[in-house]
């Protein structure tokens, strides 16, 4: 099929990029001999997702570059511009807290995700953690022990946090600067991995309390020991150094490729992160990638990162802009090795479930292809409409890519009707959903499907082909009990039966179940958000900017309520902040 043009493809480093057989891109690849990478395509048996991933291929194209370091780059480009469907299932979207201290004359402790690596370089941040509880509870533990300030500006007079000894009254009294030097020290060293000071000071602390007969008190210092003792102490390495690195590991089997990082910080091995990933590249390609993409989001580069030996170091290092080593000293390589076992033993634990994953989401995808006779079923697009006796309209949009939600994509719509009509909201929301598609030049998706009757289908159908689009639109039909019973679809419509327990059910089920939750939210949020704005208008100190800025960062009563005072002080002065907070109490 490809074999001529095959021929035209120079044994040069680039990119290639795959198309299907309505010319959108759905993989990209970076090889140092162009002709032969894509010639492996085309020739052999291929299994797993490279097998679909062939049978998909309509055609490619392919861009020159001089050296492997522009290929990396221009793959990377090429795949946060497309963001093809077979590099999405390779994507790792993991994320981790970290703890600020501030640089602040009286620093405060905080928890941050959202990181920019070129704004935040010369921030004191640490971590990674394994997730916001454990970064919660450490902040609450060195808050405990040390008194420092725990609001964004200074208020008139010494708040709660001052009275239940957690703040040493900055805004009220002059503290000395090697005091609060000396709590800086003590803190960063625990950040760092020493937990010595903090663990002496408990223990006397516990001793003084257990003398005085005040056994409910030792038994809470008792238990914040306990906290640094199992939760914080991890797994201690052989490096008598504090240079913070990363290990890489990982191991192939069953054409799939499971990667194992181990973030040590402070001579500890601090907290692991595993990936398993559908093989579909060659290995080192499928590494190389994951390691440079790894850094994108919200992850701090270490001052090392030692990686297996398939892995060429001197571009990861150029790419990464910091060292980058496969390990030839003893211990190092042990720790590369330590990573591969780890990777053996996730795939070989996880395998199982990783398939059963597949066969319940790509597997049940395909199957409601075929029911349907499409040709293909990249992206499904779903509404569903919510109201309140014709009040608070609102329509909601979720998307799933290839079995799987994208979130990214999940789409919120206001109606403008102000009645109950369902048909109305319908009518009006499909029409601007894809009235905006091909005014912006967006990506249509193969399958829309309403949450409703023959009634909602035939108005979705009206418009869609009234805009000169040929989408097909199907319906979800409900039982007596209100479960998903079959499928409405092709025309004249038919009601297609669901066998219940089968992948496809569970498939279908879980579309519905996530636009319904995702459009009943956002009813809640906007009923909540209209009784929010009278709240805010009857709190004294809070005018027009101050609850626009509020609504616009909170938007809802539940996510006030769950507000410490020193986080609503970043707009509020805290007196009204105390206010707002007592006010939600008693709501």
């Amino acid at each position: 099929m490809f074999k001529d043009k095959l021929k035209l493809v120079p044994n040069k480093p680039g990119c290639y990029l795959m198309k299907n057989s309505d010319g959108v891109i759905i993989y990209v690849g970076k090889a140092k001999l162009l002709r032969n990478r894509l010639s492996s395509y085309f020739r052999g048996n291929h299994t797993g997702k490279t097998a679909k991933l062939v049978s998909e291929i309509a055609d490619f194209e392919y861009m020159v570059v001089s050296s492997e370091k522009e290929s990396l780059i221009l793959e990377l480009n090429l795949i946060k511009k497309y963001d093809p469907k077979y590099n999405i299932l390779l994507r790792d979207d993991k994320s981790y807290p970290y703890i600020e201290l501030t640089n602040e004359k009286v620093p405060r402790l905080l928890i941050v995700r959202n990181l920019n690596r070129k704004k935040k370089h010369n921030l004191r941040l640490y971590g990674p953690y394994p997730n916001v509880t454990a970064a919660r509870e450490t902040v609450n533990l060195l808050n405990r022990m040390y008194p420092l300030k725990k609001c964004r500006t200074y208020p008139k007079e010494s708040c709660l946090y001052y009275h239940i000894n957690q703040c040493l009254g900055y805004c009220v009294y002059d503290i000395k600067e090697a005091k609060i030097k000396q709590m800086e020290d003590e803190i960063i060293k625990f950040l760092k991995g020493d937990h010595s000071l903090v663990t002496k000071r408990i223990k006397e602390e516990m001793t003084l309390e257990s003398e005085r007969m005040n056994y409910e008190k030792a038994k809470e210092l008792k238990d914040l020991l306990d906290y640094i003792n199992i939760t914080l102490a991890k797994q201690k390495v052989e490096i008598n150094d504090d240079i913070n690195r990363d290990v890489f590991g990982y191991y192939v089997d069953d054409n799939y490729l499971s990667i194992q990082v181990f973030f040590i910080r402070g001579g500890k091995i601090l907290e692991r992160h595993s990936k398993i990933i559908p093989l579909i590249d060659e290995v080192i390609n499928e590494l190389t990638r994951y390691i440079a993409n790894f850094y994108e989001k919200d992850v701090l580069l270490p001052k090392e990162i030692l990686v297996p030996d398939i892995i060429d170091p001197e571009l990861m290092s150029s790419h990464l802009e910091i060292s980058v080593k496969v390990p030839s000293r003893v211990v190092k390589h042990k720790l590369v090795e330590m990573a591969n076992h780890n990777a053996k033993i996730a795939l070989s634990e996880k395998i199982e479930l990783v398939k059963k994953e597949e066969e319940k989401t790509s597997g049940a995808n395909l199957e409601l292809m075929n029911l349907l006779k499409l040709h293909n079923l990249d992206r499904i697009e779903l509404f569903d409409n919510s109201n309140l006796f014709g009040s608070f309209n609102v329509s909601g949009m979720v998307v799933f890519i290839d079995g799987r939600p994208s979130k990214n994509d999940y789409r919120k719509f206001k109606i403008t009707l102000d009645k109950n009509d369902d048909y109305g909201a319908m009518k009006e929301v499909i029409y601007r959903r894809y009235f905006k598609i091909i005014k912006d030049n967006l990506i249509k998706p193969n399958l829309i499907i309403v949450d409703g009757g023959i009634g909602q289908i035939n108005v979705a159908r009206e418009v869609i082909k009234s805009l000169n689009l040929s989408i097909p639109v199907v319906g979800l039909k409900k039982d007596e009990q209100h479960n998903t019973h079959s499928l409405l679809a092709f025309e004249p419509i038919q009601e297609i039966p669901i066998e219940k327990r089968s992948n496809l059910f569970y498939y279908l089920e879980r579309m519905q179940d996530e636009v319904h939750q995702f459009t009943i939210n956002y009813h809640k949020q906007i009923r909540s958000k209209g009784t929010l704005e009278s709240i805010l208008d009857n709190i004294e100190g809070i005018g027009p900017k101050r609850k626009n800025e509020l609504l616009k960062k909170y938007k809802t009563i539940n996510k006030f309520k769950e507000l410490s005072i020193e986080e609503l002080s970043e707009i509020l002065p805290i007196k009204v902040a105390s206010n707002l907070l007592l006010f939600l109490k008693n709501y």
